[in-house]
């Protein structure tokens, strides 16, 4: 489970414009594991482990926010007080590892999915070199998802498609039910033959629609032609479901 999407993993690096000179630019390099958080009602609390994977001390703090998306697939994230990191602000000497613990302060509910985002952060600090040039850090971040599942809560999708292009399609899937869904792949089949695909780590939430772009597949072929077809979804846990379709 905590393997399965790295694209949570990827460090988040935010721009920083250097106004003056001389100046150098400094930066901490963290990793935290597992990469997506889960939980279940009766969880008091989970591990996280953090580890300074680089040559200077890290400083670190986490926000923590109620992630939704809007019925468009819009993320909305708000910080909340449901959970709790301990500690708050991690302190790491170069190579230091800490492990961590993410406990959940309000009742898990017993239907539906309760859905987060861990944000840890590093706070840096502008310091002066021995040189007297300003090193100008770069804070980095990583954005991880946090869910908190009850075992009747499930996804529910559906998806449809609409012709963009001759050679392209969007494909509108809608997540109708009370667990998250991450869409890793889409193919428009005929038969064996895959016509066109998407690929991706698409998250739709509960009560939302995203729409994507699969391309034509086929080398060669101009144009997907009208008719029958079907799309097969492919989600993160590894399970695919199948829409018959018609083109127009």
């Amino acid at each position: 489970m905590q393997t399965r999407n790295n694209l949570d993993a990827i460090v988040l690096l935010a721009l920083c414009f250097v106004l003056a000179a001389p100046a150098s630019v400094v930066a901490g390099v963290f990793s935290v594991t597992p990469v997506r958080i889960y939980m279940t009602p009766k969880d008091r609390a989970v591990a996280v482990t953090i580890t300074n994977e680089g040559n200077t001390e890290v400083v670190l703090q986490a926000d923590l926010n109620a992630w939704s998306q809007k019925p468009d697939g819009t993320d909305e994230q708000v910080p909340t007080e449901d959970l709790i990191l301990s500690p708050p602000i991690i302190k790491l000497a170069p190579g230091a590892r800490q492990v961590v613990r993410l406990a959940l302060l309000k009742p898990a509910d017993a239907s539906r999915q309760l859905i987060y985002r861990m944000i840890m952060r590093e706070v840096p600090e502008a310091t002066a070199a021995r040189d007297k040039t300003i090193e100008v850090p770069i804070a980095l971040a990583l954005s991880l998802p946090v869910f908190i599942t009850p075992p009747p809560a499930k996804r529910e999708m559906d998806c449809t498609a609409a012709r963009s292009t001759p050679q392209a399609l969007n494909v509108s899937c809608g997540n109708q039910g009370s667990a998250y869904a991450q869409v890793r792949e889409i193919s428009l089949m005929r038969g064996e033959q895959t016509i066109a695909r998407f690929e991706g780590g698409t998250y739709i939430l509960p009560g939302a629609r995203k729409t994507m772009s699969l391309g034509i597949n086929v080398s060669g072929q101009q144009s997907i032609a009208p008719g029958p077809a079907q799309l097969s979804v492919r989600f993160d846990d590894g399970k695919s479901q199948v829409f018959n379709i018609t083109l127009p």
